[in-house]
């Protein structure tokens, strides 16, 4: 494998490339490198490759001319990929698809970035290797060249090497371990040492999925899981993200279509679809807000008889769902609850399908620290000073399209589910 690296820096690799696995790999010829500096195909007599940027602003702009006659200079069959924030992000899966290209060509911007209009001009894949900033492309790159490089066959020394490895299998790697046996009081685990190799590999599966559930659960929902996989998750004791997130769905103050305060009934759905997912979702609550008695008495008859009578019977799961639907009067009645229970007052967040302050990353972040109340509403929408008297507003759902109307059940599941981010 080739890679021709375009950056204005080639002396930054020096070192990296010059030890280690990809040392040895370049001696083995497995892998090449290039390296073209663009102020080599400048036509400025200083060599320059930047300038000021239109529209003023900080910093500098690398030019289009002097890297468009850089990447000329490439045979034609080279992928040329650019690090970029904006990119694709760089996993282990695109790792692997360009470990079967011939050539790649890294494109290594610097100051404030490259003029547009280069990708317009040429055919350039942009690459991210994470949510931050760098001064130039020349780290990034040197992690795509480590990443796909020890894919390349004969460049570990044995491939299961590579097989084996965090993210080959969607999960992360289980511990290793190596002599002393027992070293300060901490001991080698004795499966390791047994010699029986179904067993070993076994415990090696069972610890890559609850390392992978304790420090990344995000990625378990991409990974290919067994039957047996998904067993074992399901014994394992973790914290559930949903105990600090309330809902309340409120049936005054709302307002109509006309804008007009108006008080709403209680619908049969409403109740049973949100605690189900309350409950699906580990909800530390939810709470069924109207003033009307005999409206607040329907409810607790539907919660009794699923609770209590045929319903139970008939159906555990349903009643296991319904008893964590509470009946108060106002909102204020259901913050105070969930103040007596948790000791701290809940941070208030409103909904709307009009607008939204807050997004649910904010939200989520909250949750790890505190209790939320996430606030629904019925008829068209919360009453404006229930929206005004909230501690923020959750973005729409559907914020940049036009039609934006879901019934409160549906809106209710998805954000639950974006809110928390959990994968079971």
């Amino acid at each position: 494998m080739r890679f021709s690296v375009v950056t204005i820096f080639p002396e930054f690799f020096d070192s990296p490339l010059s030890c280690g696995l990809l040392s040895k790999a370049r001696e083995k010829g497995l892998v090449e490198f290039s390296f073209i500096n663009p102020r080599d195909h400048s036509s400025d007599k200083h060599h320059n490759v930047d300038d000021r940027p239109y529209g003023g602003g900080p910093g500098m702009v690398m030019a289009v001319d002097p890297i468009r006659r850089a990447l000329a200079t490439l045979l034609p069959k080279a992928r040329v990929l650019m690090l970029s924030p904006k990119g694709r992000p760089l996993t282990q899966a695109l790792a692997r698809e360009l470990a079967g290209e011939e050539e790649i060509a890294l494109l290594c911007g610097r100051y404030e970035g490259i003029d547009a209009r280069l990708e317009e001009l040429c055919d350039i894949e942009p690459v991210s290797v994470g949510d931050f900033v760098l001064n130039g492309g020349e780290t990034g790159a040197l992690c795509l060249i480590e990443a796909v490089s020890r894919l390349v066959p004969d460049f570990m020394g044995k491939d299961e090497s590579a097989d084996e490895e965090s993210f080959s299998s969607g999960l992360l790697e289980y511990p290793h371990y190596t002599r002393p046996e027992e070293y300060e009081g901490l001991k080698v685990p004795q499966v390791l040492a047994s010699g029986h190799h179904g067993r070993i590999t076994a415990w090696r599966r069972e610890k890559s999925l609850e390392t992978t559930l304790a420090l990344r659960p995000d990625i378990l929902g991409q990974a290919a899981l067994t039957d047996d996989d998904i067993a074992h998750l399901k014994g394992l004791e973790r914290t559930r993200p949903g105990r600090n997130l309330f809902v309340a769905l409120v049936h005054y103050p709302v307002e109509n279509k006309s804008g007009q305060t108006i008080t709403t009934s209680l619908t049969n759905l409403d109740l049973h679809d949100i605690a189900r997912v309350s409950c699906t979702y580990g909800l530390g609550g939810y709470f069924v807000c109207t003033p009307v008695a005999d409206q607040q008495d329907l409810a607790r008859t539907l919660v009794g008889h699923w609770r209590e009578g045929y319903g139970l019977k008939a159906n555990p799961d349903r009643g296991t769902a319904l008893g964590r639907v509470r009946v108060v009067g106002l909102l204020d009645e259901a913050i105070a609850h969930i103040t007596d229970c948790t000791g701290v007052r809940p941070k208030v967040v409103a909904t709307s399908a009009k607008a939204g302050n807050m997004t649910c990353a904010q939200v989520a972040r909250m949750l790890t620290e505190e209790p939320v109340l996430l606030v629904l509403g019925t008829g068209y929408g919360l009453h404006r000073d229930v929206l005004a008297g909230a501690d923020g507003m959750l973005r729409a759902i559907r914020f940049m399209d036009r039609y934006n109307h879901l019934s409160v059940r549906s809106a209710a599941s998805i954000m639950v589910d974006r809110l928390l981010g959990d994968i079971g």
